[in-house]
């Protein structure tokens, strides 16, 4: 048996959400598996250059760890990993390859572990639930822990989204050290800020009321200080706003931004975006997304059976 997963990207905080918010994209990394006689990893695309190709591959890692909540011994996989999320730039690469990992193990073992199960122990691997949470599931999602351990979430799927511009500078920030530039308390103040958008900003997608997003964007509790990390970062959102997007921030940790517009003014956006970044002497690249709502897809991969390598 040979399964295929995709999985989309993620941008988490959409601004004020940190760690609870998140959004599923269009951009979709893909895994073939099968069970084999001994480890096996194939990497292509994106991180092909620095990604392990065995046992400690993130990919890898999660499928042991699915089987082992399965309670399944002595069992091996066979991975080819096709790539198209940017690692280390805030479009959930990490929770991708988890993801991954985690369905693909449970579709060839017989599906032991049931969704809930599943994205507990992604989220268990992750550190939070934000971007697997969105990956699994698709739309836009809000997640919480609780203190047990259980995730609980909501999907927002309205009738329509803005469309999704992607600023992805040519610049890699690793999450823990995006995490270390944060204040270990933050005042009342800062946090009633916080509350305020991100329900403005759910409620503003929900009702497709585009025109909110310049305030529901808006956050106080960890782009301040990650600001450092993306030189230009600032004058990149005005120059988004300016071109006409309806507001913009930074993608989870970053250094990927994401700005929200119609789809007349998203060429201009990303092109504003792009040169922002320039005039600081930070190369970009852009795309233009939306917002994916299939989640996590597995199936029967094309063929079958196992492969030889």
């Amino acid at each position: 048996m040979r399964v295929r997963v995709t999985v989309p990207a993620t941008s988490a905080n959409l601004g004020p959400g940190f760690d609870c918010l998140a959004m599923a994209l269009d951009l979709r990394n893909e895994v073939e598996a099968a069970l084999s006689d001994r480890p096996r990893v194939e990497v292509a695309g994106e991180g092909e250059d620095v990604l392990p190709r065995d046992e400690r591959n993130t990919v890898y890692r999660a499928a042991e760890a699915a089987a082992a909540r399965a309670g399944v011994r002595d069992v091996a996989f066979a991975f080819r990993c096709f790539n198209q999320i940017p690692l280390d730039r805030g479009l959930g690469s990490s929770a991708a390859a988890r993801v991954a990992g985690i369905a693909a193990a449970n579709r060839l073992l017989g599906r032991p572990l049931p969704l809930a199960e599943l994205v507990r122990l992604s989220v268990e691997l992750e550190g939070h639930p934000d971007n697997a949470v969105a990956a699994w599931v698709g739309g836009v999602t809000v997640s919480v822990r609780d203190s047990d351990g259980g995730v609980f979430w909501q999907r927002v799927l309205p009738a329509r989204f803005p469309s999704v511009v992607l600023c992805v500078p040519e610049l890699r920030v690793p999450t823990g050290e995006a995490r270390a530039r944060l204040p270990a308390q933050v005042s009342l103040q800062d946090a009633v800020f916080n509350l305020g958008r991100a329900a403005l900003l759910v409620a503003a997608l929900c009702n497709g009321d585009f025109r909110a997003l310049a305030v529901a964007t808006q956050d106080r509790l960890h782009q301040p200080y990650r600001e450092p990390l993306v030189p230009g970062f600032a004058d990149a959102v005005a120059a988004a706003r300016e071109a006409g997007a309806w507001g913009a921030a930074l993608s989870g940790a970053g250094s990927t931004l994401v700005a929200f517009c119609s789809p007349e003014c998203a060429e201009s956006v990303g092109e504003a975006m792009r040169a922002a970044l320039a005039r600081h002497g930070v190369g970009s690249r852009w795309r233009v997304s939306s917002v994916d709502a299939r989640g996590t897809v597995v199936e029967d991969a094309p063929g079958g059976g196992t492969w030889d390598g």
